[in-house]
């Protein structure tokens, strides 16, 4: 019996030393040669940070292209989801709510074009993509309000348009920090 105590003893004080100090400074180490050194890609203008580009912003304004929700506020301290199931009434009444605002600044699209990422929260809260169709109903509108053609803002979607891994993992995606930073430009 003492005999496994010891061994317990020293399987534990091993484990410790490897993931409580090696794997943690050998993950920062490697960080270190990431975009951003391990400190996350800061996206600038004139030489302000204006967001990071894993992490979605709160973008209410007509005149720019809305992200996905976030359950918790865009607030990477403190990410996760609801935690609210589908048959919650106040998660429903929720997304009835985005429904309803979203049919409103854009007449011109129906309720079936509405894509899920549209009116529901990531996991994570901070997903800073949405879909392409996410992206494509909202052209009209914000082509409308910044007085611009709709086939301008089409390409511009287009350039900031991720495709899937080599062409066959994952959706395609927008980036809407840089499709509302590409927008200012003009």
């Amino acid at each position: 019996m003492k005999k496994y105590i010891i061994q317990s003893i020293r399987l534990t004080a091993i484990l410790i030393v490897l993931l409580c100090v090696v794997y943690p400074i050998s993950v920062a180490f490697v960080a270190k040669f990431s975009k951003g050194n391990g400190g996350g890609e800061k996206i600038t203008r004139n030489g302000k940070t204006v967001g990071y580009a894993l992490l979605g912003q709160s973008f209410n304004k007509p005149e720019y292209f809305w992200g996905r929700p976030s359950a918790n506020g865009y607030n990477a301290a403190g990410s996760g989801g609801s935690n609210k199931g589908p048959s919650n009434p106040d998660y429903l009444k929720e997304v009835q709510s985005r429904i309803d605002t979203l049919l409103e600044y854009n007449p011109s699209i129906k309720k079936s074009q509405i894509p899920a990422d549209m009116v529901t929260a990531s996991g994570s809260g901070l997903d800073p993509n949405i879909s392409e169709q996410g992206a494509a109903i909202q052209v009209a509108r914000v082509a409308s309000v910044r007085k611009i053609s709709i086939e301008k803002v089409k390409e511009l979607v287009a350039m900031n348009t991720q495709k899937p891994l080599m062409g066959l993992f994952g959706p395609s995606s927008v980036d809407v920090l840089k499709l509302n930073l590409a927008l200012d430009k003009l």
